[in-house]
Order: structure tokens, then sequence, then C-alpha cells
């Protein structure tokens, strides 16, 4: 496999919203590393699908909770190539209800994932996107705007860490030539929610009528990683329909 001039990591790559900006990276002339934490044979049969296309892809597993495994993600995007940028893209829910009804630890995991996992892929990706250009794309939620009451407060409390998170590191890495950015989707038709049928019973109270698809949000994703997007950082751009 060739090396590629410019790689972008993505964690939660295998699946979804992931596995769609993995495909539209890659065919936009990026190389591709994506991040699973346990469907490897999603993240694999993506990466063949790529290879057959002629795009330089691989998979790697990554703990996004653990400081040493995004080391070693990263480690292994820069094999590949020089790393050009990370997608945050690896986010869960697995308590939903109203707040008092949730178990405490399940809440803690989903505040790990969502806040310390974004917090800790940046970490890990600053000091070499620093030293080779690039940006960071972190996934927010447009759960953000309502708060989500009666499904995930902890959830969106969770994503507007994230959004903040963007605005922040935009302005503390901004002196090493690194942008960082959010997208917030809204409902999206994938396998994210507990109850498939969620996005067509949401639909009516979008503005847009319809819930959202993976392409759509791989697109603003693509285009805040893009030399386009060459002036936005510390931008958190919603992408849910008109919420």
């Amino acid at each position: 496999m060739e090396r590629s001039a410019r790689i972008i990591a993505v964690t939660g790559g295998s699946r979804g919203i992931g596995a769609a900006i993995v495909r539209r990276l890659a065919h936009d002339g990026f190389g591709v590393l994506v991040g699973y934490r346990s469907d490897e044979a999603a993240a694999e049969a993506l990466v063949r699908e790529l290879r057959a296309a002629g795009r330089v892809a691989a998979a790697r597993r990554v703990e996004i909770t653990d400081a040493t495994s995004l080391e070693s993600f990263l480690d292994a995007a820069e094999a590949l190539g020089p790393l050009g940028g990370l997608v945050a893209s690896a986010g869960a829910v697995t308590a939903v209800g109203a707040l008092a009804t949730l178990e405490p630890e399940a809440i803690r995991r989903d505040l790990d994932v969502n806040v310390l996992g974004a917090v800790l892929s940046c970490r890990a990706a600053a000091p070499r996107l620093a030293r080779t250009g690039g940006s960071i794309v972190l996934l927010g939620s447009a759960a953000t705007a309502s708060g989500s009451p009666g499904s995930y407060v902890h959830y969106a409390a969770a994503k507007a860490a994230v959004a903040t998170l963007a605005v922040g590191l935009a302005k503390e890495l901004a002196p090493s030539g690194v942008r960082v950015n959010c997208v917030e989707p809204g409902t999206v038709w994938t396998d994210f929610h507990l109850d498939p049928d969620r996005p067509a019973k949401v639909a009516a109270a979008i503005p847009l009528g319809r819930a959202g698809q993976p392409d759509e949000i791989a697109g603003a994703v693509a285009w805040l990683i893009s030399e386009d997007a060459a002036y936005a950082t510390g931008a958190v751009l919603r992408v849910a329909g008109g919420l």
C-alpha cells in the first residue's frame, strides 16, 4: 500500500456517521485510518472497500478514554503518511431516560466517552499536528440546543462541553497553525439510537421535516478539514435540519 500525502485519523470510523466521514475524506483524496473500539469486522470491511477503489486506508482499534491507546492509534496513522487531521467521531449514549432514573455507572461511562474521550483525543493529536499542520474536527450534538430533557440530559451536557473544547482549543492551538472546529449533528439515520425508529418519530419536530443522512454530516466535516475552511477555527457548525 502506497503512502498518502495526508492522513486523517477518524475515531468511531467503522459505522454510521463516522463511516460516512471516512468514505467522504477518502473520496476527497485523503488517506484514512479507521478507528474502532469493538466492531473490527465493520472497520476491516470498510478498509477493503476503500482499498479496492484505490484509496489509502487502514483500521486500528482504539480506546479513546486511554491515552496510551490513542498514542498508538496516531502512531499507526503516521505510519501511513503525514498526519493531516483528526476527526473525533467516537461517541456513545447508553443511559436513556429521566436523569434521576439512570444508573451512576452508566452516566459515568457516557461522560467518559463523550467528554474525556474528546479531550484525550485532542491532547494526543495537538502536538503531532503542530509539526505537520492540519486540523481537528470534533463531533458534538444538536442536543445542546434543547438539553434533551427526559432522554439524556447528561449526554447533551457532555456535548456542550465538546463544543466549548473546540472554541477554547482553537484559540490555544491557533499560534501553531492547527485549526479546531466542531460539527453538531441533529437526529441522523444510524444505529446510534437505542430505539431504531427514533429518527422517524422525531421528524415532525424538525423544521426540514426529516432526520438527516450520514453523508450530510460528512460533507460538513469534509469542508472543515479542507483548505476551503482555512480561515475557520473555533466554529461550532450545527447540521440539524433547522433545530
